[in-house]
């Protein structure tokens, strides 16, 4: 596997529209941050990491609308791919959906909102988008 984010994003995508409620997916340190992101962001509604093997696994509750069904991720798409990665700087980090949505981005600080790089002023690779 070339991308483990892209595999990462996809499994949520595919088992959002699947209309699961647990997708199951391989860990890593940055798939367990992404993880805590999303969670603390309320676009899924419970996560647990499970050491069993060399990285271990992540299972993510997946959160719906109790009223209508509807998904809280509407969208998760990767912006920097390891073909073309994409860096920002302080003064040019994005907005998704005008604040709505959240862009995830990569750090020296470590994986952070665009709202938090933006309040300690520092800029990085921009890894995805969600909304």
């Amino acid at each position: 596997m070339t991308d483990p984010i892209a595999d990462y994003l996809t499994r949520i995508r595919n088992a959002v529209m699947a209309n699961h409620k647990v997708v199951e997916i391989p860990g890593s340190n940055m798939k367990k941050d992404l993880t805590r992101i999303l969670f603390d962001k309320g676009y899924i509604l419970n996560y647990k990491f499970e050491e069993e093997g060399h990285q271990g696994n992540i299972k993510i509750a997946l959160k719906y609308n109790p009223e209508n069904k509807m998904p809280a991720i509407k969208s998760i798409q990767r912006i920097s791919k390891p073909g073309l990665r994409k860096y920002v700087d302080k003064d040019h980090l994005p907005r998704v959906l005008n604040g709505l949505g959240v862009a995830i981005i990569s750090t020296s600080q470590g994986v952070m909102t665009d709202k938090e790089a933006r309040s300690l002023s520092i800029g990085g690779e921009v890894l995805c988008f969600v909304y």
